[in-house]
């Protein structure tokens, strides 16, 4: 009975980590790999998985471990980078914790309970990111204000430069500007900046490089604004619209505006807004001109 018991555990498991990479594949390939249906739906699916095969006592214990294997896999096999791993981790646990318990509830409930756990699958289809009608609102702007208790302008119109982060969240593993050039707040005028490579956990993945430039789109007395002309650097994580420096009686504000890449909103929506407030606070210190 035992050895019965361990043998559809592993065809659980092995089903699940399977199931996940299908699902994982089917997705890239159809463009939703930034969607609710992925970031809901794979976890949603190894939970499934688990609980229709393995059947185990506790569904929830088990759907955390698959859950634990499938995301230390993600990496090496899928060539995901810390910083997606480790802000992915917790929806992940969170959609697979729900499922789990929804089985040992329907469970609980009598012998066909379990089978009733293939009706939530078919919301996935309507969840947000999926299609425009199943959206929300991407654009956003955050902003930060310091004390500038040097010449602003002319720290803006020299080439750049960065200082190491200080925020924690910034030091998870975001691309640190590692040079700059180009000088000039004259409208069309361009700085390019040369970032530190995105290192993939991907076997055998080479770091890629990664770059921005900048034009100057507006300029003005106590106000510049630059525009992304490229970027390779955020792009897989949001697109970074533009940068606008405001500055009057000893005050620097920045406020970035971006559009939001990932879903669902109500989890990745706070993460980004989050990060791109502490990113706007970096710049602002950056170009406050106490030199």
């Amino acid at each position: 009975m035992e050895r019965n018991a361990a043998r559809m555990t592993l065809a659980g498991v092995v089903s699940a980590l399977f199931a996940a990479m299908a699902a994982y594949k089917l997705l890239h390939a159809g463009g939703l790999e930034q969607t609710a249906v992925f970031y809901v739906g794979v976890p949603a699916v190894i939970a499934i998985t688990v609980v229709l095969v393995a059947k185990p006592r506790s569904a929830i214990g088990l759907v955390m471990a698959v859950i634990t294997v499938a995301l230390a896999l993600a990496g090496p096999l899928l060539g995901e980078g810390i910083v997606c791993l480790v802000f992915a981790a917790p929806l992940f646990y969170l959609v697979g914790a729900l499922f789990g318990a929804f089985a040992d509830y329907l469970r609980a409930q009598g012998p066909r309970g379990p089978q009733m756990l293939a009706a939530p699958l078919l919301l996935l289809v309507v969840l947000e990111g999926a299609g425009e009608a199943t959206s929300m609102p991407r654009e956003e702007v955050v902003s930060a204000s310091v004390t500038a208790p040097g010449d602003v302008a002319a720290a803006l119109a020299a080439p750049p430069r960065f200082a190491p982060y200080t925020s924690v969240l910034l030091k998870l593993g975001f691309p640190r500007a590692l040079s700059a050039s180009g000088t000039g707040l004259e409208a069309g005028a361009t700085r390019e900046i040369v970032f530190s490579p995105r290192r993939s956990l991907g076997i055998g993945a080479e770091p890629e490089p990664r770059s921005m430039t900048l034009r100057v789109k507006e300029s003005a007395p106590g106000r510049v604004v630059f525009e992304v002309a490229r970027d390779t650097t955020l792009a897989r994580w949001l697109e970074l619209r533009e940068a606008a420096f405001t500055w009057n009686g000893g005050r620097l504000t920045v406020a970035l505006s971006y559009r939001r890449t990932f879903d669902p909103s109500w989890y990745f929506g706070p993460i980004q807004r989050h990060a791109a407030t502490e990113a706007a606070g970096y710049l602002a210190r950056t170009f406050a001109g106490a030199r």
